[in-house]
């Protein structure tokens, strides 16, 4: 799997609907394996303060990208916008990387339930909002706990 991980769509959205989705295809052009784009907020441990929404989501339909990966969990994204790519696979954040705190199973399994009221099971991968990078190694693996049991639920 290939995953492009792509700030400068959200924090500059006028400039990306001039040229993103082509330089994403260009950027994927030939590539056979299965490939991702993440949208992403900022590292949370850092960017605390998260937009509710996605400037610039619905244009990435028409890119070549199997799946957009987007933070669900920290910004509390109105879920409403997966309709918005009705191609593609969902790998939604479901645990906020922003709270040292682990999701239980069942907070992640909500999450994933409000996501299905906008998109079919098959289409939807459980996932963390971003990289891990910033929580320790016991805090990180019982979130991603919470994210396996929560998914199983």
């Amino acid at each position: 799997m290939l995953q492009l991980d792509e700030p400068y769509l959200q924090a500059r959205p006028e400039r990306a609907r001039a040229y993103g989705v082509p330089v994403i295809d260009r950027a994927l052009a030939g590539v056979t394996k299965p490939t991702v784009v993440h949208l992403c907020f900022g590292y949370a441990f850092t960017v605390k303060d998260k937009p509710s929404g996605y400037s610039f989501l619905p244009e990435l339909d028409r890119c070549a990208a199997a799946a957009i990966s987007i933070e669900a969990a920290q910004p509390r994204l109105d879920l409403s916008v997966l309709g918005a790519l009705p191609s593609k696979t969902i790998v939604l954040g479901v645990l906020d990387l922003g709270d040292p705190t682990p999701e239980t199973p069942k907070v992640v399994a909500r999450r994933l339930e409000a996501a299905l009221g906008h998109v079919p099971a098959a289409r939807l991968v459980a996932a963390p909002d971003c990289g891990m990078k910033y929580l320790t190694r016991e805090i990180a693996f019982a979130k991603l706990w919470a994210m396996v049991e929560g998914a199983r639920g």
